[in-house]
């Protein structure tokens, strides 16, 4: 099992590369629950150290249905992004009725030329979500964020043993959502989980809670 740590600041991002994790997801503003974070910090990050990065590429906060500007920049900063190195992107397009905007997604994911997009948890929102799964394979996506529909994701596991075995290695289920180190056992099936690992009511990583996520996946 393989780990990802979703970051909100410079020194969080830090602590998660000197604890060589698998890879960062890169974000700002936890309150919002993730959107696109600065050049400059990601610039920062991947001048000091050599780990994957993914970007969050999200406008604002708020629901997964974007105006054609908000798009346009998403457009935008997947360009940027991607000329300074980033290693993946994580982003998702919703239509007003709460299903994949195949076509916009389709487009964001020619933009990362190759580069591994993440759809992420706007999938829960989605109710059909094996047909959604189809969908996001048919865009192009490399991974899918989601905690099968709950919260935390340990009360969406059987959700999400149904899409890992509907997706037949065709997409990876990433699994996030409330992934600590007393529950990550539980996700021993799956090949990837995503933490913010953050202190209580606090944007920062608690890197107790870190080395305990890792010490928990090294005794799987």
């Amino acid at each position: 099992m393989k780990l990802e740590i979703a970051c909100f600041n410079l020194e969080s991002a830090i602590h998660a590369a000197q604890e060589k994790v698998d890879r960062i997801e890169l974000c700002a503003h936890y309150e919002l629950g993730g959107i696109t974070p600065s050049l400059t910090l990601f610039k920062t990050l991947k001048a000091k150290y050599n780990l994957p990065i993914y970007v969050m590429i999200r406008p604002r906060g708020g629901n997964f249905v974007y105006l054609p500007g908000e798009i346009q920049q998403m457009e935008k900063e997947i360009r940027q992004f991607g000329e300074n190195g980033a290693d993946g992107f994580v982003f998702g397009v919703l239509t007003s009725d709460h299903r994949v905007d195949q076509s916009q997604n389709k487009t964001l994911v020619s933009l990362a030329q190759g580069k591994p997009c993440t759809f992420h948890r706007a999938f829960d929102g989605i109710h059909d979500k094996n047909k959604a799964l189809e969908e996001l394979i048919a865009c192009g996506f490399t991974s899918v964020l989601t905690a099968g529909g709950e919260h935390p994701a340990t009360a969406g596991i059987d959700t999400l043993t149904a899409l890992k075995t509907q997706a037949q290695n065709r997409i990876q289920i990433l699994v996030g959502g409330g992934v600590r180190s007393y529950n990550v056992s539980d996700f021993k099936n799956f090949d990837f989980v995503h933490s913010a690992a953050t202190k209580p009511g606090s944007a920062s990583l608690a890197l107790n809670e870190l080395r305990g996520l890792q010490r928990a996946i090294q005794a799987l």
